[in-house]
């Protein structure tokens, strides 16, 4: 297991940015809400999609993250320069918590879900999650918890695309 800061760091293609944040406690949301504008970029980048190009990252582009108290996930909507959502990347977690310098965090249980506009979900790195459990690195209440968080969320907030797409764009027109 990993500690994850909400700055984005790992993302080395990412020359110049500007993060916001705050704590919200709405119907919406109980949790904080991040926004990351990418002001440049090296060079963008493209994950493959049924045979499509998509851009997750580009100078222009927005990144939503919701990370709400009480739950095991850290949503990371990818947004495009007229914030139209392009991907949605949800890690699963374990605990999580805000660095003395305000920068919230957690810590990555390996198990992610790829959301797509179009409402497909694909369930990413099982294989880790499994191999962190056999290897020790986590506890079988750690793996059980990240199973069963993903499969809320796919039967729960992400089981109709519409809904959650209205949802993300409440979040990021009641916030920013």
């Amino acid at each position: 297991m990993y500690k994850c800061r909400l700055t984005y760091d790992e993302w080395k293609c990412i020359t110049s940015k500007t993060r916001t944040g705050k704590e919200m406690d709405t119907p919406l949301l109980k949790g904080y809400l991040g926004l990351l504008t990418i002001n440049t970029v090296s060079e963008k980048q493209v994950w493959k999609y049924n045979g499509n190009d998509i851009v997750v990252c580009d100078s222009g582009y927005h990144w939503m993250t919701i990370l709400p108290k009480n739950e095991y996930y850290c949503m990371t909507v990818m947004m495009d320069e007229c914030c139209e959502m392009k991907v949605c990347y949800i890690d699963m977690i374990d605990k999580q918590g805000c660095d003395d310098d305000g920068v919230p965090y957690f810590y990555d249980l390996y198990l992610d879900l790829i959301v797509y506009p179009d409402g497909n979900v694909i369930v990413d790195d099982m294989d880790e999650l499994q191999a962190a459990f056999k290897a020790g690195e986590i506890t079988e209440a750690q793996y059980n918890q990240a199973i069963m968080t993903s499969q809320k969320l796919q039967e729960g907030l992400l089981a109709d695309i519409k809904n959650f797409r209205n949802y993300v764009k409440a979040l990021r027109t009641n916030a920013f």
